[in-house]
């Protein structure tokens, strides 16, 4: 018997019938001995048998139930990593810890992202199982300015090599004048003396390389093998020989030259070297984070208590007023007080004009008050701003695992035992058959397999090109909620396009205004510009809009009256007009059969037509519609030449939807249909086989989101439609549809580019190695530079420019 207890946090609970309902279902279970759940504190104390019931079937009985087994998340640098079988072994050693539902290790930002239930198991139970294996998580630090272990660990890397290259390059001095076409260069006779070649290699053996000494036993410890291990072997073979031929040489009258010093000593500066360079390129990896970062204002100026403040940006509280100048960072999200200015967001929607606001308007932390002075009250701080969760969207695209990377951590997880089974069977050969009693030919060629195999390249692979592909898609305003979709985007033959807000501005504009009689249209659209003014329907705002665009002042208005579903009433310096349909013109005895024939032809444009009467008489027609957006007509050719299908769906009418898919278009038009039937219409369409993209930006979007093989929400859209969306685009333009399938393209290709060249490297460097065409400071050249290689490979993807993503 086995015989544990568990304390789950639960989500959804509202009353005691909830409790009943968990307690109940909770001892159904086979194995559960007693269950206590308190509604007030929303927890579940279970007592369980291990042996027949496991604890992620309790989490997952909660959750059948309808309820919820919280789970926290915690972010980790991980600091040790060499290669990818660490990784892999930290990821395993955590998802074996009770409590942690999945754990992801990144080896190329040096990241583990953990999902675990408080109830059963802590931050520092992660901790201590790391450091067991050699290995350190520290919690990441919300702190921009926080210290940066990995420039610390360039700095440190830099040192390590400085010194190794100093006390090695004596020993390669030695080796290279060895060749006959080398025999020409001047060599110090003591650079040959065995005990001077001792001194110089001793340190850089075990003072440099104590690192890999280091990993390697801890590695061996937990039962696995990583890249220190090769390195430990293959140069301890080569320095502890050197040392038995240098007591061999005692009292000998001449200098041993078949030593090989050189060999462990300059393996372990060029490993360093590789690191070195490494660690720069990777640290270069995360640049779209740290700009996303560098973006936040540091400071806040504050009233309270009617004094202004000057205080740190974590110190602003929800409701704070805060004072803003010109030139200035606004510090979090909020709505303006007082005061009006352009604001530039291009930091964070890449729009290149400043947007005028006034009080009322929303802004957003981190863009930039160009001109005035206002005041805005902090209503999202922190982690809730919108810079914040682009943050967060970012570095969970960055340390997910891509699909395509499992292939590659399992054969990362059993690469370096076969990799030394390879090497002893080599020198075996070499040894005892191939030339026999030759140890120093076949030592070398046993080094030269064990350092030419490293599988750091292979594990480097897929997450450098997901950081270098998903951060400079973010700093285009494209956001990958993960490696996943990061990868299966381009993929798409289907796109799917909500028509609201999506296609279209979202927003009615004034389109028409035509004059009947002897007044012009200016007068005309003045009078109901007056009138609309007093109502709060969208298409009101649209005519007040528009007759403020041609700088008409409104004219003074009286008995102003709503006609719910026909229109408004209202006197105008004491003529009466009217305002609406044929309906309420016809009411009022108003004649409109002459506009019968322009009323049609606005409609089958997609315009909603507004009939105009002064004093009983018909004296124009308005149209307001919800125009396309400039870039929409565009990107929709650019996704057709792409040889997507493009779809429009829309609850609108078949008319309306038709005349905007024509001026947008598009040829397939889906209309009439309520939000869940948006989700079926996806459906049908995976039915025949289609990867569909479904794009929208509304809560009537969010089913279809979740069930398109790709979601893409619009920045300008919900949260809802935000959270159930695979990739947020910042900016409405539509563009960005295009490129986030190339963007996604490209990174699958180079992708596949570093997982080619890293399994061809290992495929032929493994037997030329066995052949003896490789001397192990080559081999050790080639590996170093193997994975800088994928590293700087995968880094070519920053450089992509949106005109060239065509």
């Amino acid at each position: 018997m086995n015989h544990q207890d568990l304390t789950i946090q639960v989500s959804g609970m509202t009353c005691t019938a909830c409790a009943n309902r968990i307690e109940k279902g909770q001892k159904r279970m086979e194995g559960v001995d007693e269950v206590q759940v308190n509604s007030a504190l929303e927890v579940a104390h279970v007592s369980y048998d291990r042996s027949i019931v496991e604890p992620n079937d309790l989490y997952e009985e909660i959750t059948a139930l309808g309820y919820g087994a919280v789970e926290e998340t915690a972010e980790f640098e991980v600091i040790g990593m060499s290669c990818a079988a660490c990784s892999t072994r930290i990821e395993k050693r955590l998802s074996r810890l009770d409590g942690i539902s999945t754990a992801t290790v990144n080896l190329a930002m040096e990241t583990a992202t953990v999902h675990y239930h408080t109830g059963q198991v802590s931050v520092s139970d992660m901790q201590e199982a790391i450091q067991k294996l050699g290995f350190t998580l520290k919690q990441k630090e919300d702190d921009v300015d926080a210290p940066d272990h990995k420039q610390q660990e360039i700095k440190k890397q830099a040192i390590r090599f400085s010194v190794s290259a100093v006390l090695s390059f004596p020993l390669l001095w030695a080796m290279v004048s060895h060749f006959t076409w080398t025999s020409f260069i001047w060599l110090p006779d003591i650079f040959m003396n065995p005990w001077f070649q001792l001194v110089l290699a001793t340190p850089v053996q075990f003072v440099i390389g104590y690192p890999f000494y280091k990993g390697a036993y801890k590695a061996l410890r937990s039962g696995s093998a990583n890249m220190d291990v090769l390195v430990a072997m293959g140069t301890s073979a080569a320095y502890f020989y050197s040392v038995y031929l240098a007591f061999q040489s005692i009292g000998s009258t001449h200098h041993m030259v078949d030593l090989y010093f050189e060999t462990s000593a300059v393996l372990i500066t060029l490993i360093i070297l590789g690191k070195l360079f490494e660690a720069k390129a990777k640290g270069r990896s995360s640049d779209a984070i740290k700009k996303l970062l560098g973006l936040q204002a540091k400071t806040a100026r504050v009233y309270r208590d009617g004094v202004e403040q000057l205080v740190p940006l974590y110190d602003v509280k929800v409701d704070d007023l805060i004072f803003v100048k010109p030139g200035e960072k606004i510090p979090v999200d909020g709505t303006i007080t007082q005061g009006q200015a352009a604001i530039d967001e291009s930091m964070l929607t890449g729009e290149s004009v400043p947007i005028d606001k006034g009080v009322g308007d929303k802004v957003l932390g981190s863009t930039l008050n160009s001109n005035g002075s206002l005041q805005v009250r902090a209503e999202q701080i922190g982690k809730e701003t919108v810079l914040s969760q682009i943050v967060q969207i970012v570095e969970q695209a960055q340390t997910s695992k891509a699909p395509i990377q499992r292939m590659a951590d399992r054969i990362s997880g059993v690469f370096v035992p076969i990799v030394v089974a390879i090497a002893v069977i080599t020198f075996l050969i070499w040894y005892f058959a191939y030339r026999p009693g030759e140890f120093g030919t076949a030592l070398e060629v046993f080094i030269s397999v064990l350092v030419i195999a490293c599988p750091c390249a292979l594990g480097l692979a897929t997450p450098t090109s997901i950081m270098a592909g998903s951060g400079r898609a973010a700093e285009y305003g494209i956001l990958f909620r993960g490696g996943e979709q990061l990868e299966t985007a381009y993929l798409a033959d289907t796109i799917l396009l909500d028509k609201t807000g999506t296609i279209t501005n979202g927003v009615p504009e004034l389109t028409d205004v035509r004059s009947i009689g002897d007044e012009s249209e200016n007068d005309i659209l003045q009078l109901a510009a007056s009138v609309e003014a007093h109502s709060e329907h969208p298409l009101a705002t649209a005519i007040v809009t528009g007759a403020r665009s041609r700088d008409l002042s409104l004219l003074e208005v009286s008995h102003f009256k709503t006609i719910t579903g026909f229109g408004v009433e209202a006197e105008v310096s004491g003529r009466n007009v009217l305002i609406g349909t044929r309906r309420l013109m016809a009411q009022h005895d108003v004649q409109t059969s002459e506009t019968l024939e322009l009323m049609h032809s606005l409609e089958v444009e997609g315009k909603t037509a507004m009939l105009i009467a002064v004093d009983g008489t018909l004296r124009g027609v308005l149209a307001v519609a919800d125009t396309i957006k400039d870039t929409s007509a565009t990107a929709i050719q650019r996704l057709k030449e792409m040889g997507l299908d493009v779809y429009m769906v829309t609850g609108d009418n078949k008319q309306t939807a038709t005349a905007i898919a024509n001026d947008a278009g598009i040829d397939e038009v889906i209309a009439e249909v309520l939000p869940e039937e948006k989700a079926e219409a996806v459906k049908r369409l995976q039915e025949k086989g289609k990867k569909v993209v479904m794009v929208g930006d509304g809560i009537n979007d969010a089913p279809a989101l979740a069930t398109a093989d790709i979601g893409i929400a619009v920045g300008t859209g919900t949260d809802v439609a935000i959270e159930a969306a695979d990739i947020t685009l910042v900016r409405g333009d539509l563009q960005r549809i295009a490129d986030t399938i190339v963007v996604s393209k490209r990174t699958i290709r180079n992708i596949r580019q570093n997982l080619f060249w890293a399994l061809a490297y290992n495929s032929l460097g493994i037997p030329i190695a066995a052949a003896g065409f490789l001397a192990p400071w080559v081999a050790g050249a080639a590996m170093a530079f193997s994975s800088v290689s994928v590293v700087l490979n995968a880094l070519r993807l920053q450089r992509l420019k949106l005109e060239q993503l065509k």
